[in-house]
């Protein structure tokens, strides 16, 4: 099989395409963040806005990663363009970015594939897609000087049976401790442009009311309880982007026999909603850690 590219389509845009200057951008974000490298950490929970929104919130997950053990990394990210009620899986063979290339691992990949339960994304869909894209520069510059290939995964608008059926499936690659987990979420999205202005006035101003809204979600994917994600959707609607691919994590979880669990570093918004005429996106990160603590 020869060998098929994926473009890193968002540079220039999305992120700088300068590999000198995003290099060292990542290093200060992932520096500034002060967090400690842990070999417990087995998967993050990030953003995917432009590195100008969301680079530095970004840096709280992706700074606790220990890279030694590591050698592959799951790319669960949603659907912004493309519709498909599936998981979709990549036809390329590399995914480059400005920084270094990271090779698709075509085993585990084809080992999916032979489920029968994933389709492929057409290249075009791949480039448009940021959701994914967007976590390459961190995994390429935390992996750097290691050997790593990813498995990305398209989660398409997946219902809750086919959420639990996912996560059923990827359950066992969490029990291969080699193996870490990359899922691309913002949070709410806020505004007339987006469709959703939920204001709770108890609050006070609206982006408390956001912030309210956001960590009563965060605090239940720290639960790790799928169910209980869904119920929260089902009440609030909160335009959280990556619903789905957090809820097949959720059930990737509850269905292995490690057990882990979902702590976040950090919270912010892109701006500040006083008014109805404003709106924001909001940015969460969090790191998924064995737990070897016996209560629970």
């Amino acid at each position: 099989m020869g060998t098929k590219v994926r473009r890193p389509s968002h540079a220039g845009s999305w992120y700088t395409d300068n590999p000198k200057q995003l290099s060292e951008e990542l290093e200060g974000w992932l520096q500034s963040c002060g967090l400690t490298k842990s070999s417990d950490v087995r998967g993050v929970i990030a953003p995917h806005a432009g590195y100008s929104y969301s680079g530095r919130a970004a840096a709280y997950a992706f700074g606790n990663i220990d890279p030694s053990n590591i050698t592959r990394v799951f790319l669960l990210g949603p659907s912004h363009h493309y519709y498909t009620p599936k998981c979709a899986l990549t036809t390329a063979t590399v995914y480059k970015t400005p920084i270094g290339d990271l090779p698709i691992d075509l085993e585990v990949t084809e080992e999916l594939k032979a489920t029968g339960k994933f389709e492929l994304m057409d290249i075009r869909v791949d480039e448009a897609e940021h959701s994914m894209e967007v976590h390459l520069p961190y995994l390429a510059k935390v992996f750097e000087g290691h050997q790593v290939k990813i498995v990305p995964i398209l989660v398409g608008a997946v219902s809750a049976e086919n959420e639990a059926m996912y996560g059923q499936i990827l359950a066992k690659y969490v029990d291969d401790s080699n193996n870490f987990f990359s899922i691309s979420s913002d949070f709410c999205h806020w505004g007339s442009r987006f469709n959703y202005m939920h204001y709770d006035k108890k609050h006070g101003p609206i982006y408390k009311s956001i912030e309210a809204l956001d960590k009563m979600g965060m605090d239940i994917i720290e639960t790790g309880d799928p169910d209980s994600f869904k119920q929260y959707l089902l009440e609030y609607d909160n335009t959280i982007c990556g619903r789905h691919p957090i809820s097949v994590f959720l059930h990737m979880l509850r269905n292995c026999s490690t057990k882990i669990k979902i702590k976040f570093f950090r919270y912010e918004q892109s701006s500040q909603c006083k008014s109805n005429r404003d709106s924001s996106v909001s940015y969460a990160s969090a790191a998924a850690k064995t737990d070897d603590s016996s209560s629970s």
